[in-house]
């Protein structure tokens, strides 16, 4: 029988190569002795009845030291992306055994240290149990952007890929909430026929919703965000050190 809870799905098998620090991102520090992973496990533990993390087969082991408490607790489990085929391939591979047994799952972004436990409860409790959730928030420079027409999701840009977004456009705060009912047989049809992306090669997750939206007819929830600094990953030195001083103020 499903759970009708929410399993958090947390993406983070990068190797923080661009920070240079020598672990996966998931495992940096932001304070002492307090990781992204911990900021994230604080955000979605009450909001999830399980949390899972995908990582890369050398963050498997330093993971599982790191968070050995949590895992222990049996609320917090990991599966390994043999190879860095994208976000789709990590929430639809060895993880899908873990999340399918629920009615909801939370993708989350394992770099998402500005992400606020309000906009968490927000999702989840906007969340009608059937669709997709997205939190969105305007940009003046969107790294990707989300195209809404008459409540459909018609496309996703993406920089990364080359695709040019608007100024002003909505951006994502790397969190999606979507029911599970039907939600692996829609990826293996999109899937099956998508095209790869222009820059990275992968079949990419952010324009399987959009693909939802239209092609599966899946109900699209908009959950408006206001503060443009949850949309900011850690991919730079520079994020990292806005990530801190955001900590140091609001140690939450």
């Amino acid at each position: 029988m499903r759970d009708r809870g929410v399993c958090a799905v947390v993406p983070a098998a990068g190797r923080g190569t661009r920070l240079g620090a020598g672990v996966p991102k998931i495992m940096i520090e932001v304070a002492d002795g307090v990781t992204l992973w911990h900021l994230l496990h604080r955000r979605l533990r009450e909001a999830a009845r399980h949390v899972h993390v995908v990582l890369s087969p050398d963050g498997e082991g330093p993971f599982r030291t790191l968070a050995a408490a949590d895992l222990d607790g049996g609320g917090v489990s990991v599966s390994v992306q043999e190879r860095p085929t994208g976000m789709g391939d990590a929430i639809f591979g060895p993880a899908a055994r873990h999340w399918a047994a629920y009615g909801t799952i939370l993708v989350v972004w394992g770099d998402q240290a500005n992400l606020s436990p309000a906009t968490v409860r927000a999702v989840l409790a906007a969340h009608p149990g059937k669709g997709m959730t997205l939190p969105l928030v305007p940009m003046p420079d969107p790294y990707v952007e989300y195209e809404l027409a008459g409540g459909e999701l018609v496309r996703v840009r993406q920089s990364r890929e080359g695709e040019e977004c608007r100024p002003g456009g909505l951006s994502d705060v790397g969190v999606f909430c979507l029911a599970t009912d039907g939600l692996a047989a829609a990826w293996a049809r999109y899937a099956a026929g998508a095209g790869r992306g222009a820059a990275t090669g992968e079949v990419n997750f952010l324009p399987f919703l959009a693909h939802l939206s239209a092609a599966e007819r899946w109900p699209v929830t908009v959950v408006p965000v206001r503060d443009p600094a949850e949309a900011r990953g850690v991919n730079t030195a520079e994020d990292l050190e806005f990530a801190r001083r955001a900590y140091l103020r609001c140690p939450d």
